[in-house]
């Protein structure tokens, strides 16, 4: 029997076996084992080791847990006519889920996490927005100011007039002009000498000059 199956163009293609799509272990469509891995070594001693079988089993059990729980909270936001899901949906749905005893930890999780980003919003003025302005790169959007008003906290940068970088790459502009692989390593370069500054800026300030 051949090895090949017909196309309806005309030519061959190879059994589901060999296909790219059958190679891909459903573990990738986890969360990145990684993370789940420095957890898990947050509860053992600093010279134990996990195995991986069992980084695996953590990592497929968290990820489906974590369906379970946003598909109800989703449900409960298209019931109610809502697009964005928050920190309170996913906490009605553990407790309809039937985990209620985990919802009142939680709950003081979010509180305080709250809190921590009103300080971070009241620190603005007087930290990162001192800090953003005094970053110039030729290659990173310059920050022009910032606006907090009803609870609501705006940093205003430059318009970009010509577009966005993302517009030429992808959007409308494409059609306009084509940009060449020759281009976009340009674009990839300058990219990253612009982020290298911002990161010098934020953790090594004095390295240039700020």
């Amino acid at each position: 029997m051949a090895d090949s199956l017909a196309s309806p163009g005309g030519g061959s293609h190879k059994s589901g076996e060999d296909s790219p799509r059958s190679k891909v272990r459903e573990q990738d469509s986890y969360l990145p084992i990684s993370n789940i891995s420095r957890i898990m070594k947050k509860g053992i001693p600093a010279n134990g080791k996990i195995a991986k079988h069992a980084k695996e089993t953590v990592q497929g059990c968290v990820s489906e847990f974590i369906r379970f729980v946003t598909s109800e909270a989703s449900d409960k936001c298209l019931r109610d006519n809502r697009k964005k899901m928050n920190g309170d949906d996913l906490l009605w749905a553990m407790e309809t889920l039937g985990f209620e005893d985990y919802v009142a930890p939680l709950n003081v999780f979010m509180s305080r996490y709250r809190e921590d980003r009103k300080n971070v919003f009241r620190s603005y003025p007087n930290a990162q927005v001192s800090l953003l302005s005094r970053i110039h790169h030729r290659n990173l959007v310059q920050f022009l100011g910032y606006c907090q008003e009803e609870g609501k906290s705006i940093l205003v940068y430059e318009f970009m007039h010509n577009g966005t970088l993302k517009e030429h790459l992808y959007g409308p502009l494409t059609r306009e002009q084509s940009i060449s692989w020759m281009k976009r390593l340009e674009i990839a370069e300058d990219a990253a000498k612009g982020l290298s500054t911002f990161i010098q800026a934020v953790f090594h300030p004095s390295s240039i000059g700020i």
